[in-house]
């Protein structure tokens, strides 16, 4: 069967807006119809690429009445009110992580969400990484046993500066958010959060009271443990592998590579360049696997879309691993 492109509306032009227009645009299945922006230059000069008004309004995109779809880069302290209005629209949503940096405002649209039965996705789009999705794939078909020990290592190539660190919420809901998602892609039932945080190199980290490094631990219903190690820095590039030990086998997934070329000589054998080195390229392929998924969903088809819930359950998460690092206590969840 058919169907007509569907219209997007985005909201927030920066980096990752960018992203998500270029995926907009390159699928078949998509159209840029309106973009907004306060900053309207930026909103512009995205129609000028693919397509699409531009307004410096959101309130003027779900007015036009020319949007059949949402998708909210804009800053985390706007998601909340979008979300809800695209609900009270009737428009299908898809918003980057986190909802919220407070739990509380979560909660208070949780209901909204859940009554209205229109389709909300979060933008956890490493669900979507072709090697995580295949381990979680073949970890679920039972190829290594009963899953035991989930290691995800997650490494920034360098810091961010510090007046993003300033208002990113701290390293566990703005970096590791997307780890423990990840954890529960393996593992959805958590039900205790240990973290161990420290600022070893980062300045604005240390201006700002957040941490630099951090080691979570979370433990399953099922008993498997899941340990996540974070680093705002990594001089080897942007260092991104998952292993899962189950009884019967272990899968890993590597980095990956920016070149196949390697060099050998005298003073060394296989030398190869740093892995890619940053998550847009690193993630390009998830990036667009995300939209089509969410497509699916928007139309009211079987997907596999990160939901509300999803969401909700990382920033509980993320919540438990802060107060556990600062507070040096193991913290107990319950993500119903």
């Amino acid at each position: 069967m058919s169907h007509a492109p569907l219209r997007f509306g985005l909201i927030g032009t920066g980096r990752i807006g960018q992203v998500h227009a270029a995926s907009i645009a390159a699928d078949p299945d998509a159209e840029l119809a309106w973009i907004a922006d306060p900053f309207v230059d930026g909103a512009r000069t995205v129609a000028a690429a693919y397509g699409g008004t531009a307004t410096d309004s959101s309130d003027e995109l779900f007015a036009s009445g020319e949007v059949d779809a949402i998708l909210v880069a804009s800053p985390t302290a706007t998601h909340v009110d979008l979300i809800a209005q695209a609900v009270d629209a009737g428009i299908p949503v898809l918003c980057e992580k986190p909802i919220d940096l407070d739990i509380a405002r979560v909660d208070a649209l949780r209901a909204k969400v859940a009554a209205a039965g229109v389709p909300v996705a979060l933008g956890f789009n490493r669900r979507f990484d072709p090697a995580f999705a295949a381990a979680r794939a073949r970890v679920a078909a039972g190829e290594i046993g009963a899953l035991e020990q989930l290691t995800i290592i997650s490494r920034d190539p360098s810091a961010p500066p510090s007046a993003y660190v300033a208002v990113s919420g701290g390293i566990f809901r703005d970096m590791t958010i997307h780890d423990v998602d990840m954890a529960r892609f393996f593992l959805p039932e958590i039900v205790e959060v240990s973290a161990v945080g420290t600022t070893t190199f980062d300045p604005g980290a240390r201006e700002h009271g957040d941490f630099d490094t951090a080691v979570t631990t979370l433990r399953a219903a099922s008993g498997a443990v899941v340990t996540i190690i974070n680093s705002r820095h990594s001089a080897v590039g942007y260092d991104q592998r998952l292993e899962a030990f189950g009884g019967t086998g272990m899968l890993q997934v590597a980095n990956a590579p920016s070149s196949l070329v390697s060099l050998s000589t005298a003073a060394a054998v296989e030398a190869k360049p740093p892995y890619e080195q940053f998550f847009l390229e690193r993630y390009a392929v998830a990036y667009a696997a995300e939209l089509r998924e969410f497509i699916k969903l928007a139309r009211g088809e079987a997907s596999t879309s990160p939901t509300f819930e999803d969401g909700r359950a990382a920033l509980v998460l993320a919540d438990a691993a802060q107060r556990a690092a600062t507070e040096r206590v193991v913290v107990a969840v319950d993500l119903g």
